[in-house]
């Protein structure tokens, strides 16, 4: 295994380096630059790199996430697209699924598309459900589609057409002809993005990916290019949404599938430290400069899914954003970080989010132009964290412009101090993140009664233990690098890629077990052609999934698949291993229903690292502080003098008695009056509830 290895998530606020050099880790966080993502990330690497002394050929591996595109498809600043559907499907993207996220809301707004209707274009043909041609393709009528296409000056092209995932012919057909009439126009077919049933959802991924593909492409062009000068010869690799990690020419075919790699690389932090710490049930936080994301973990997995929505129009209602078919670790993202704008509404309310300052001009306290108050402003202004040298040193926060942006916008509408307003401000943030973390367990069928809270992102320490109190979990862990949680998960990704196509079969004697175990292998050779250049020998694992479900049903189950090719009896083993999921899941079956896979997955993976958890500290000892610091505790409205202890002084056994606070470089973790705290094994802070 190699020996020097970076990692970077592009965050909206912030960017987050962690670089290993033989189990010695440095960390940094700077500023992301939100016009070209990569000045400020080979800015944070030259510093990184000077920590540890090392040049930029000495790099093996370089791990990188970032919310470019998730960014440019919420902020509308995507390539010019046009839609090529078939005739009579113009109007998909509007039409959706013809539901309502609010039943009653009269004034309900839906998302815009991202390709308006002038750009959307149709084409007479049409497969069947089967796969057979129903209406045969006029590639001169595509020539023609060419000119419009050149006329309008588009720059990318999503094509869906009707049930393209059974037979692509006609899409394929469709892509070769534009692409010769203009070669430079970036194009993508549904049947390669989305080979899935469900035309809305396969339509709005195609056009997401194709939305972001120049973008994505560019920047990762530039990106490469500014590494190949600076000499690196290693590996590079981007982490996709569902956890693993893919080379460079995937990850621009395919920019789509990197909608969520930093939460994503927060979720497989969790889970290691979940591992470690012998937590059966854990609810991850990660809270950042701009977005808070919460994921249910079980015994060491998060919760995945193959559907994700993008720019929610309300916060926590399902079909209100942009659907997106892809494979996706399972969490909620609500825009509560500390970029996050407050501000008081036509009701007198204070309200937080989604709006944020970014690092650009940031919050008021930066002193770099920005005049809102933000979640970040409160914090100083309590006195949560120290001003002098805000992230890692980088700079120092001015809590005067904090104090005067909180009156201006909260405090003199409300006729409180400014200290009463930022207290109201981190009520409301962390108000938004326990509803987040409530609706996300209630969709799973979660008691987070039960469940360990895992604390990680620049802002979550901070918060942790006030959203644990109001959603009653009374233990709460923050690791080590707990600051640069998601780019540490990075690190730990397992270089992998899932192949995901519809291809429907009922589970009975009727089941073409030869046609279906071809389907797979081939699914299988696809996903390893992917993953073996990047494996480098490493061995590699092989996960089958069938999406089943009563017939009639709207909706299917995930059961997990024998490795090898099916035989004439396994239609009965399959009946049972679906009943098995689907009592775990809804404690009854339907005896004799008929039974139907829609779709089958083929995830091929390197193997995941063994975490061996340790023995904990036989002894206990107080911790000693290295000073004190006065916060505003908003309840009994008074500034208060609390313990402050260094995370460098202390070792595993020390404990400590809240309220106090645990600075480091890249976070400052707040254990409130209602617990205490310990340093495990792993010296990771542990919170207690008090009796």
């Amino acid at each position: 295994m190699s020996n020097v290895r970076l990692s970077a998530d592009i965050g909206g606020t912030f960017t987050d380096l962690v670089l290993d050099i033989q189990d010695v880790r440095h960390t940094r966080k700077v500023l992301t630059t939100p016009k070209q993502p990569e000045i400020g990330l080979l800015a944070g690497i030259e510093l990184i790199l000077n920590d540890a002394s090392i040049p930029f050929s000495a790099i093996d591996v370089f791990v990188h996430g970032t919310t470019l595109a998730t960014n440019a498809i919420i902020e509308r600043r995507g390539a010019k697209t046009a839609l090529v559907a078939t005739e009579g499907f113009r109007d998909v993207l509007e039409i959706g699924t013809e539901s309502r996220y609010d039943q009653y809301d009269l004034k309900l707004e839906k998302p815009v598309p991202l390709v308006p209707r002038e750009l959307r274009f149709t084409l007479r043909e049409r497969m069947d459900a089967r796969g057979n041609v129903y209406i045969p393709l006029d590639e001169n009528e595509v020539i023609d589609l060419a000119k419009a296409l050149r006329e309008q000056a588009v720059e990318s092209v999503a094509i869906a057409f009707m049930h393209g995932y059974a037979n692509p012919s006609h899409e394929r057909v469709t892509a070769e002809i534009v692409g010769q009439k203009l070669p430079g126009v970036t194009i993508t077919l549904a049947s390669e993005v989305c080979p899935e049933v469900r035309e809305y959802e396969r339509t709005s991924t195609a056009v997401a990916n194709a939305y972001v593909q120049p973008i994505m492409a560019g920047y990762l062009s530039r990106m490469s290019a500014a590494l190949a000068e600076r000499k690196f010869r290693g590996s590079l690799y981007l982490v996709t949404s569902g956890g693993g990690l893919t080379s460079l020419e995937t990850a621009s075919k395919y920019p789509v599938r990197l909608v969520e790699s930093g939460p994503a690389g927060g979720a497989i932090f969790a889970s290691e430290i979940a591992l470690g710490s012998k937590e059966l049930n854990v609810l991850s936080f990660d809270m950042g400069g701009t977005t808070a994301k919460v994921c249910l973990i079980k015994n060491g997995e998060p919760a995945t899914s193959r559907f994700f929505e993008v720019d929610r129009m309300a916060r926590f209602l399902k079909g209100s954003g942009l659907p997106l078919r892809i494979p996706v670790i399972e969490m909620v993202e609500i825009g509560a970080g500390g970029g996050s704008i407050a501000k008081v509404d036509t009701m007198q309310r204070v309200v937080v989010g989604p709006e944020s300052a970014a690092s650009d001009p940031g919050p008021a306290c930066y002193n770099r132009g920005g005049t809102k108050p933000a979640v970040t402003d409160a914090n100083a202004t309590l006195g949560l964290i120290d001003p002098v040298g805000f992230s890692g040193g980088s700079f120092d926060l001015r809590v005067d412009l904090s104090k005067k942006a909180l009156l201006a916008e909260v405090g003199n509408k409300l006729e409180m101090s400014a200290e009463l307003a930022a207290y109201a401000v981190y009520e409301i943030v962390c108000e938004n993140m326990a509803s987040a973390a409530r609706v996300h367990a209630a969709e799973l069928g979660a008691n987070l009664s039960d469940h360990t809270m895992i604390a990680f992102g620049g802002g979550a320490p901070l918060h942790a233990a006030r959203v644990a109190e109001k959603i009653g979990i009374d233990r709460i862990i923050v690791p080590v690098n707990a600051g640069v949680g998601s780019a540490v998960g990075f690190l730990k990704a397992p270089i992998s890629y899932e192949v995901i196509r519809s291809h429907a079969a009922r589970i009975d004697d009727s089941l073409d077990v030869a046609s279906v175990s071809d389907t797979l292998e081939e699914m299988g050779k696809q996903a390893r052609a992917i993953v073996e250049p990047g494996a480098e020998g490493q061995p590699l694992f092989e996960r089958r999934l069938g999406y089943m479900r009563y017939v009639g049903q709207g909706h299917e189950i995930a059961v997990e698949l024998p490795a090898q090719r099916l035989a004439r009896t396994d239609a009965e083993e399959l009946r049972k291993i679906f009943e098995r999921e689907y009592k775990a899941q809804f404690a009854r079956v339907i005896p004799n229903a008929a039974i139907e896979v829609m779709t089958w997955s083929v995830l091929v993976s390197t193997e995941p690292t063994k975490v061996q958890p340790k023995d904990e500290p036989s002894t206990r000892s107080q911790a000693s502080p290295y000073r004190k610091r006065a916060f505003f505790d908003g309840v009994q409205n008074r500034f208060r003098e609390v313990d402050v202890y260094r995370r460098s002084d202390l070792v595993p056994g020390a404990t400590f008695v809240g309220p106090c606070f645990i600075t480091e470089s890249e976070t400052t973790t707040y254990v409130s009056a209602s617990f205490d705290a310990f340093v495990d094994a792993n010296s990771s802070i542990v919170m207690i509830r008090k009796a």
